[in-house]
């Protein structure tokens, strides 16, 4: 690629890295939030192969793209608002987090700018990635295989633990979305117990 298209492609990765990053706070979905951020790391990863860093930003989709959808599985499975139903804030200690936040961009944007960074072309192509790879695996192989299976097995648990029929059968029988006025679920609870044949009072006993 020309140096015109390199430079235009890594501010539009730029862009939408920062932009997918601010939306993880703004959103009141987890799950929303969640493939933010991994929208956000894609980003990345592909300014990293544009700087032809191609091992780890290949490294970091593969990463991210497993840890992203595992986790929104869980945030379906297990959250109390996974879709955002209910207004919920993302961000704790707001003011402290922004401060930390600003410094910290201004202090990278500072050092991106004003750094004497120095030149260094490629003389010539190398095999630097079979190098690379050789270099990180070589001695973790048997790590690494086994954190595979690990994941593996993780999303496969995941995948059965948010299943629709669980052990004691479909998880929505008898279910009922909640009302949005608090009286309607006042008085529909007598109503949902008797349906779940609780026979606690109201003659359940007859």
């Amino acid at each position: 690629m020309t140096g015109v298209v390199v430079d235009v492609a890594f501010w539009i990765f730029a862009v939408a890295s920062a932009w997918f990053g601010w939306r993880v706070f703004r959103t009141d979905s987890m799950v929303r939030a969640t493939f933010s951020l991994l929208a956000s790391f894609a980003g990345v990863g592909a300014i990293m192969v544009l700087l032809l860093v191609e091992y780890v930003g290949v490294a970091l989709f593969f990463m991210m793209g497993v840890e992203m959808v595992v986790m929104a599985i869980y945030m379906v499975a297990f959250m109390m608002n996974p879709a955002g139903i209910n207004p919920m804030q993302m961000l704790h200690q707001r003011r402290v987090a922004t401060a930390v936040g600003v410094a910290v961009a201004g202090a990278l944007a500072a050092v991106a700018v004003a750094a004497d960074l120095p030149e260094a072309p490629l003389v010539a192509p190398a095999d630097t990635i079979r190098a690379l790879g050789h270099e990180l695996m070589g001695g973790s192989m048997l790590l690494m295989q086994t954190v595979g299976v690990t994941l593996a097995t993780t999303m496969v648990a995941a995948v059965v633990l948010s299943s629709a029929r669980g052990r004691f059968g479909p998880a929505d029988d008898g279910s009922r979305p909640p009302p949005l006025d608090p009286d309607e679920q006042v008085e529909a609870e007598p109503a949902q117990a008797a349906a779940r044949g609780d026979g606690h009072g109201h003659g359940g006993h007859g």
